[in-house]
């Protein structure tokens, strides 16, 4: 694409190419960096729908037919030219005087010196078709903040995730900060929405210039960006958040109600260091964001590992060695536990909770080893071999019934969902069988993408409990927007509720609270035929506990056929769980 427009040498030459743009429906540019002066080649009039004389012909000029909203996507992307690579292709939207917003794909290469520097950039606009232009903007909506163009906090936190496993990979250092704006609520009280929303597209501007073209910038909500700085020595951190703190603290923004002065507060995180997911990763930024508020604004602070938090560290290794261990040599088992009608106190399905079975029979409970799955990334794996298991015995046992649990990093995993629709499409014999549980913390923490995950599951024919209800408060408006079949009440309310009269004061207000919405309930941890009783009296559809069974490593529909292997996933022994402690290796460690 460079030689084809670049070569051109001839007027014979430029006919034909512009006769073959005009047929395509493109237009060509060719941007002189040094004079910041843009030829156009093709029918651009009628593209642009402007004269030949209002053609934008400097960068400024074409940026301020570029929506706002996507300006700082395409700037990116034009500041890595600049910054040495060679290629760049990305989706935006013009906003025209006469034809309105139209979506164009823009492909470019870039020409250097001899010394290294971009002097030339020559590309292509292609207009897209409205149909396909939707199809983008739904694309754009996805991944990229509406106000500033740069990534939203899912695609960030994907992108965190991807960069972990790369330095991890190839054993390099990185760096997540967390940009806070300081006292953007004051500006937006003395000055309106429209003079905080300069600010933020300004830092954001700021944060593209001074960072470098292979940083990945988003927007993590409200006053807050996110950077993630991939090959980054840890020695270098220092360097980079003072970039960025001269950056902002140096120069007035202009605003419609004229020039602010802003700062900004950083919180550092190094990877991977102790840590391996973009959650923990996160959660550390702003643990130190808050810090560096706390010591005055418009300074950083970095995140450090005490001796003892390394330490703690390595115990989680060894128990995640183990746990890998058990994966290949399938010895991760489900251990069932009957959910039964509360009136009837027949079972009417039963929850899988997670084993594993050490070669010498010993049974290690999942207390032992999911946190550390969780903390070190590895819930993903887990998550899809728990379906796979469930999938493959739901289809050997027409009769069985079974709930499982995902994490709530699941619920933004595109790849389990892309699995989950592979085994459920087409097959609602199993799915209408299978209960999908998700803690309600989780829902909280990302309400959009839980939304999704319960809405395709639906859709596939699953049904979806919202377990721990209770313990995150979920609002009127949030139960309501996750759509979920049915509820599970916390065991800690429901655990010796006759001893505890504000627990069942609680109880009651939450059963309210699903009937409300159509739900069903179900009470955890029922140890007692009297708390049966209770939960009975005040209208609990299910019910959990060791009052009506212990997890067991053999389920009812296994039980005459105990000899059988279940779709490659091992012998299930027809014994009951064992309960006991877990081995040396799996001691959780004390958390610090």
């Amino acid at each position: 694409m460079h030689e084809a427009v670049h070569d051109v040498s001839n007027g014979e030459e430029l006919a034909r190419l512009r006769a073959a743009l005009s047929a395509a429906g493109d237009v060509a540019y060719e941007w002189d960096l040094a004079l910041d002066s843009i030829t156009w080649s093709g029918d651009v009039e009628k593209a642009f729908g402007i004269a030949n004389g209002q053609l934008p012909v400097s960068g400024p000029q074409f940026n301020a037919l570029v929506a706002q909203e996507d300006l700082a996507a395409r700037t990116n992307f034009v500041t890595r030219l600049r910054a040495g690579e060679t290629q760049f292709e990305c989706e935006y939207r013009l906003r025209l005087p006469r034809k309105g917003e139209s979506w164009v794909h823009d492909r470019a290469s870039a020409e250097f010196d001899e010394s290294g520097n971009a002097v030339r950039v020559v590309g292509i606009l292609r207009f897209m078709d409205p149909d396909i232009s939707r199809a983008g903007r739904r694309e754009h909506l996805a991944n990229f903040d509406p106000l500033t163009g740069h990534f939203n906090r899912a695609r960030l936190r994907e992108a965190l995730e991807h960069s972990l496993n790369f330095t991890k990979r190839y054993d390099l250092n990185g760096a997540f900060l967390l940009v806070g704006v300081d006292k953007l609520t004051m500006v937006n009280q003395a000055f309106g929405h429209e003079a905080a929303d300069s600010v933020l597209l300004a830092i954001g501007d700021r944060l593209d210039r001074c960072l470098r073209a292979s940083d990945v910038i988003g927007r993590v909500g409200g006053d807050r960006f996110g950077a993630i700085l991939s090959n980054l020595p840890t020695d270098d951190i220092d360097a980079a958040t003072d970039k960025i703190l001269d950056a902002i603290r140096n120069a007035p923004i202009d605003t419609p109600e004229g020039p602010v002065y802003a700062t900004v507060s950083i919180g550092a995180v190094p990877f991977p260091g102790a840590i391996n997911t973009a959650q923990d990763v996160m959660m550390r930024a702003d643990a130190a964001l808050q810090q560096a508020k706390k010591n005055g604004r418009d300074c950083a602070t970095t995140y450090t590992f005490s001796p003892e938090q390394k330490e703690h560290h390595k115990s989680c290794i060894v128990i995640a060695e183990q746990v890998q261990r058990a994966l290949r040599e399938k010895r991760l088992r489900f251990a069932y536990q009957p959910i039964v009608d509360s009136v009837t106190r027949v079972a009417k399905f039963h929850e899988c909770l997670l084993r594993i079975v050490q070669p010498d029979g010993e049974v290690v409970v999942a207390g032992k080893f999911m946190p550390v799955v969780e903390d070190l990334g590895m819930i993903r794996s887990v998550d899809r071999t728990v379906l796979e298991r469930a999938v493959e015995e739901l289809a050997l046992y027409p009769e069985a019934r079974m709930a499982v649990n995902v994490s709530g990093l699941t619920t933004t995993d595109r790849s389990w969902m892309r699995s989950a629709d592979a085994m459920l499409r087409g097959r609602p014999d199993i799915a209408e069988r299978m209960v999908i549980e998700i803690t309600e913390t989780a829902g909280l923490e990302d309400l959009e993408a839980c939304c999704r995950f319960v809405s395709t599951l639906r859709d596939l024919g699953c049904e979806i409990a919202l377990d721990d209800f209770g313990a995150g408060y979920t609002s009127f408006r949030h139960l309501k927007q996750l759509a979920v079949n049915k509820v599970k009440i916390d065991g800690s309310f429901v655990r010796k509720i006759g001893e505890n009269p504000e627990n069942l004061v609680f109880i009651r207000t939450l059963i309210d609270l699903a009937r409300t919405f159509g739900l069903e309930t179900v009470a955890e941890c029922v140890e007692t035929e009297e708390e049966a009783d209770l939960l009975l009296n005040e209208g609990v559809h299910y019910m959990q506990g060791y009052a009506f069974g212990k997890p067991d490593l053999v389920a009812p529909w296994q039980a005459i056929d105990t000899d059988r292997e279940i779709a490659g996933f091992g012998v299930l022994e027809n014994k009951p769980a064992n309960e006991s402690p877990a081995p040396v290796g799996f001691a959780m460690p004390a958390p610090v």
